[in-house]
């Protein structure tokens, strides 16, 4: 399997030059902040002017071929099995920058970022040119495409809040392969809590586009400051984790985390994986824990809350790889 996917990666490669490091049999735990995974049969990591061409010739090659792909953001998000991922990791985090700006209609910006860009730099690039809009952003793991793919919320705002338009690579069941799209945002229709048009797509999403205001840079970088400071008093960088495991659900009258605290949940342990005894929504690594630690103490919580309180947990957290 590795002989026959280093063969095509080689030829996407050819036929569109690119920078491109892969690796073989890497250590996901390497790229994940729960620091956690098995090894991936092939990861590549591409760049450079050839980028887009690259990843769509790749992708229809190993539908071709029927040969797995997973695409990484800042693996902020998710678990990995300890056995690993099964063909190509596609890590996404060398296409990274901002590419454009251009005058807007109803006086604002647009911002253009390519998908493999921090999260937390958007909102840094945003301020540096004195636009607002991506503050909530700030201190948040993960990148542009994640955050779009989850349509990330915090602080009462979510992406999709601002988003304008995205270029991805998607899979065009007429002409049976991938295609680069353009898909324009009027509104927030397909969006909404955790949720995003993305998810019922077969795509890896390339660039969007923020419209944004101008802002008060002082101000901007202020209220950044005490996003950050908030989650660092919150533990979200104490220990290796994915930030909040459960979506909150307004039907429970109460934050997942609370649900869990108050049932005197916090503290729990499963080998190496811990409910966080600073939050009941956050499950932390402990330096030692595998992911069937963390898959079964979620399981666990999950069933003790159900039991308890009748709520039906639902995980915020993906759990990838070969389970």
């Amino acid at each position: 399997m590795i002989k026959k996917i280093k063969q095509i990666i080689e030829q996407c490669l050819k036929e569109n030059p690119c920078e491109a490091e892969i690796r073989c049999n890497e250590p996901m735990k390497d790229h994940t902040t729960f620091k956690i995974g098995g090894p991936a049969d092939v990861w590549i990591s591409p760049d450079g002017e050839g980028f887009s061409g690259f990843c769509v010739s790749l992708l229809n090659r190993c539908l071709d071929q029927n040969i797995p792909l997973f695409v990484l953001g800042g693996g902020a998000n998710i678990v990995v099995s300890d056995k690993g991922i099964r063909g190509i990791v596609l890590d996404m985090n060398a296409w990274r920058g901002e590419s454009v700006w251009m005058l807007c209609a109803e006086n604002k910006d647009e911002l253009i970022l390519k998908s493999g860009t921090g999260i937390d730099e958007a909102a840094d690039n945003a301020c540096a040119a004195g636009l607002s809009g991506l503050e909530f952003l700030a201190g948040m793991p993960g990148t542009v495409g994640g955050a779009l793919w989850m349509n990330a919320r915090c602080y009462g705002k979510e992406i999709s809040d601002v988003l304008s338009w995205a270029e991805v690579i998607c899979y065009e069941e007429l002409k049976r392969e991938y295609i680069i799209k353009r898909f324009e945002f009027k509104d927030k229709s397909g969006f909404g809590y955790k949720k995003s048009p993305f998810q019922e797509m077969n795509c890896i999403i390339l660039s969007a586009a923020f419209k944004l205001q101008k802002g008060d840079k002082e101000k901007m970088l202020l209220d950044m400051e005490n996003k950050r400071q908030d989650r660092q008093v919150k533990g979200h960088y104490l220990f290796p984790c994915a930030g909040s495991v459960f979506k909150n659900d307004h039907n429970f009258g109460k934050p997942a985390g609370q649900i869990i605290d108050e049932l005197g949940l916090k503290g729990l342990q499963k080998g190496g994986a811990q409910v966080a005894p600073f939050h009941g929504n956050i499950i932390i690594n402990n330096g030692n824990a595998t992911a069937s630690d963390i898959r079964a103490l979620v399981n666990e919580v999950k069933e003790k809350v159900n039991i308890a309180a009748g709520f039906d947990l639902e995980p915020e957290i993906l759990f990838v790889g070969e389970w």
